[in-house]
């Protein structure tokens, strides 16, 4: 069963912890080096970090902005769906009538025909989204480390993993289509081809008129361009060269960050002591007075939370966009495609007064089950 999760304010934070903790040990190290050992040479000017710092900004935001346009645009192709899928159905509704039949049907047939149809476009919603959740090679990767990762399991469940996808066709076209589809390519494609053949042989039947059928063949082109621009998505990815070269340039950043902080907060730690020089009293030194000269001596250490948070910033930009750029992949970021088609499905069957019609997904708490 498909579920999605909305993370709570904590998520991220959970998301990336192990991270957290690696970042709060790559800044660690250069400053017990600096302080404990006595390597006060170990430090880099802020100046060329915070120019890399800038760089990495910039090519980070160019990612999530290409990443983000690239999960809007799969959002208004679905969108497109969902406005087609109930046009398709009214049309079919009211386009397929005894009008100008050669034989007249009964009601009871003419709904069968209805039905028919109307559940074949179900079956192309659901050969459509087991196509785009199918794994491609660029994206082996990023589904691996999904599966590694408890919180991502736990957050986010596809229901394409977990039911085969003959199973989910079954209830919606009848077994000889079924096998035939099976036999070809593109089964999405191919259901769009079958709903034309029948559109042929139910306007030669003088159940649909002329302008009406092309009306209806003009739904058809429209529900393969939307398909078109899903597998365009899906088929090419996000360019490598922008993607590997924004995930090294941010942990060359982050690797680098703490020998540039520390020294700016050593500095800090050097004006209070300085500042404390100004200041004594020579009649009395109290423990105040050695306490701040003690964190002045060690003020450098102040820079471990610093750059650590620092770090997770960068890093959080980048995993957003690397999470973001593949819109049909099934994490918890993505399109709810699986979620959309019920909803679909339950709309358009309502339609035409269908029977067994599923329930919708129901929020329990924040998952949707």
């Amino acid at each position: 069963m498909y579920t999605r999760r909305v993370f709570p304010v904590t998520g991220m934070i959970v998301w990336t912890k192990k991270y957290i903790f690696l970042f709060l040990l790559i800044s660690l190290i250069p400053v017990f080096l600096f302080d404990v050992l006595g390597w006060r040479y170990l430090h880099l000017p802020w100046l060329p970090i915070g120019l890399l710092g800038t760089a990495v900004a910039f090519i980070a935001g160019f990612k999530n902005n290409a990443s983000y346009d690239r999960l809007w645009e799969a959002r208004k192709i679905w969108g497109g769906i969902v406005n087609s899928s109930r046009s398709w159905t009214i049309m079919v509704k009211d386009f397929i009538t005894n009008d100008h039949a050669n034989q007249k049907l009964s009601p009871e047939e003419l709904k069968r025909v209805h039905r028919e149809l109307v559940h074949r476009h179900i079956a192309w919603l659901t050969a459509l989204r087991y196509q785009l959740r199918k794994i491609k090679p660029w994206e082996e990767y990023l589904k691996k480390q999904r599966d590694k990762s408890k919180f991502n399991i736990k957050y986010s469940q596809v229901l394409e993993d977990t039911i085969p996808y003959e199973d989910a066709l079954q209830p919606y076209i009848s077994e000889k289509e079924k096998i035939a589809l099976l036999a070809k390519g593109n089964h999405a494609s191919q259901i769009l081809g079958i709903q034309s053949t029948r559109l042929r042989e139910l306007f030669e039947q003088g159940l649909i008129e002329d302008f009406r059928h092309m009306e209806l063949k003009n739904m058809l082109v429209e529900l393969y361009t939307l398909q078109g621009k899903s597998e365009r998505i899906k088929n090419f990815p996000y360019p490598r060269q922008f993607a590997t070269l924004n995930f090294l340039f941010v942990w060359i950043f982050i690797v680098l960050l703490p020998f540039g902080v520390m020294n700016e907060f050593e500095n800090i730690g050097q004006n209070i002591i300085v500042d404390l020089k100004g200041h004594k009293d020579d009649h009395e030194v109290g423990f105040i007075h050695h306490l701040s000269h003690f964190i002045g001596m060690h003020f450098v250490w102040i820079s471990v939370p610093f750059s650590a948070l620092i770090s997770w910033v960068f890093y959080c930009i980048e995993l957003i966009g690397e999470n973001t750029e593949n819109p049909f992949e099934g994490s918890a970021n993505d399109i709810p495609i699986t979620n959309m088609s019920r909803s679909i499905e339950i709309d358009i069957r309502q339609l035409i007064d269908d029977t067994d019609i599923p329930e919708p997904y129901v929020w329990e708490g924040d998952v949707v089950m």
